[in-house]
């Protein structure tokens, strides 16, 4: 009898709807040992009933009780096989434990090329992928001289960074001096040329040896800067066909990174002008939101289940045939629609998945409401949008 892989998850809570990854690796087998600084009580009894045991620490931040909860695993139930968080925010945490542990995995090594977009960059060119043109800057005077080689729009953002977030579109020399003004001190920030495009995604799972055994792909009705800008709608989804082109890009990147059993989300722009595709930026975790569940609807799969698979056999049994088109339709609370969600809901019926209620934090971007449907074709994707999101 093999012994049970060991798997800490560091905060296992968060995201709410990642909880079904310790429910699925517990009914593999696997010893689900939770870190996070959520008392027991407030955990979800699905989660209380699918870890092994939880060890609450009082910082997260702090890393020697983080360390001292893993030792303290590694002495009840030996050697620690995985660390995962799934998480952007606990990626540096995550590679500093196993390197302290010696776990499979990214180490503190690995994570210049995955967080910071300067060696992002440097990384897509020695693979031979075209980027938008830019670089980390110093001073004020380095930023007035890089904006003025790249020519406005620039983009500016934190060289090492998640999401949308302290990004700015700067259009002239006015707006670069306001943004010295309100720029954050502590932050090294990068400077690139604006590329009109849309982003579109390269999203899956690979397994142990490297290889892409799911994969998939995301694009957005617009950039999340133009929506938090506009305090407007969106919606954003996961299509049945994907480009070869982009499968082929996505490919190179996978290899380029060295990502193994892990979810990616590579990013890209696709040039409005002429429809080429420029990598942007990597993240090596799934994609945020409710991406995941998504997969799952427009596959008919588990994914939580198969990457337990992918943990404890190195296999992905699931056939991926992309039967539909999955969207997430954004309702914000400040706009006057001309249907209600019920009425959107009893249109469309046979296509509405589910009605989600969205965390104040996320609002913003993804609105207080968020309808997620399933088409088989793109037109009547179209339709359940154009429904849901119309204006009095």
């Amino acid at each position: 009898m093999s012994k049970s892989l060991n798997f800490v998850m560091i905060s296992p809570h968060f995201p709410t709807n990642f909880e079904t990854f310790a429910t699925r690796m517990k009914e593999c087998g696997i010893n689900t040992l939770g870190i996070a600084d959520a008392p027991y009580d407030q955990l979800s009894d699905t989660l209380k009933a699918s870890l092994t045991e939880y060890y609450r620490v009082d910082d997260m931040e702090d890393y020697d009780q983080v360390y001292r909860a893993v030792g303290y695993f590694a002495h009840k139930y030996g050697r620690i096989d995985r660390i995962e968080s799934h998480n952007e925010y606990w990626l540096e945490l995550d590679a500093k434990l196993r390197t302290d542990f010696n776990v499979f995995g990214y180490k503190n090594d690995d994570m210049l090329a995955i967080k910071t977009k300067a060696q992002m960059k440097e990384i897509f060119r020695k693979t031979g992928l075209k980027v938008a043109q830019g670089r980390v800057f110093g001073d004020d005077d380095d930023a007035r001289k890089l904006a003025k080689s790249l020519k406005f729009p620039v983009i500016i953002k934190p060289n090492s960074g998640v999401g949308a977030s302290d990004t700015y579109k700067i259009k002239s020399a006015v707006e670069l001096e306001d943004f010295f003004g309100y720029k954050n001190p502590n932050i090294e920030y990068i400077m690139e040329e604006f590329i009109d495009g849309d982003i579109v995604t390269f999203d899956g799972l690979v397994d142990h040896d490297g290889n892409i055994v799911f994969h998939s792909s995301l694009e957005y009705s617009e950039a999340v800067l133009d929506t938090v800008e506009k305090d407007g709608d969106m919606f954003y989804y996961v299509p049945r066909k994907i480009s070869p082109e982009l499968v082929e890009l996505g490919k190179k990147c996978v290899e380029a990174f060295n990502v193994r059993e892990r979810f990616f989300h590579f990013e890209f722009f696709r040039v409005k002008k002429t429809g080429e595709l420029l990598p942007l930026e990597i993240n090596c975790r799934p994609p945020g939101g409710l991406t995941i569940d998504m997969w799952n609807y427009a596959n008919d799969f588990d994914v939580f289940l198969e990457y337990a698979h992918v943990v404890t056999e190195n296999k992905f049994y699931a056939n991926i045939t992309h039967p539909w088109n999955v969207v997430y339709i954004s309702r914000k609370a400040n706009q006057n629609y001309v249907n209600s969600i019920d009425e959107v809901c009893r249109k469309f019926g046979d296509n509405i998945i589910s009605v989600q209620t969205v965390p104040g934090v996320f609002a913003k971007v993804m609105g207080e409401h968020g309808i997620l449907a399933r088409t088989e074709t793109m037109e009547q994707l179209r339709e359940i949008v154009r429904f849901a999101q119309a204006k009095q």
